[in-house]
């Protein structure tokens, strides 16, 4: 019974810590309406894309999706 009280704990205090370091989502990336930094990243192909060659005449939507199945 001690050992799991301990273990219990520790783990709180760990996500204590963890959550007193964590940045302010606020100044996190550019401000809503700011533009988008170009960037250059490499796809499922290894075919490396560009933020400029993926915008058109009527610029582009980024969409994040963030999965918790991987």
């Amino acid at each position: 019974m001690t050992t799991t009280l301990r273990i219990i704990a520790m783990l709180s205090m760990a996500g204590f810590v963890a959550a007193a370091q964590a940045p302010d989502p606020q100044t996190l990336g550019p401000k809503v309406g700011e533009r988008a930094p170009d960037f250059s990243l490499p796809d499922q192909h290894g075919v490396t894309r560009s933020l400029k060659s993926s915008v058109g005449p009527k610029g582009a939507v980024l969409v994040f999706f963030r999965s918790a199945d991987w």
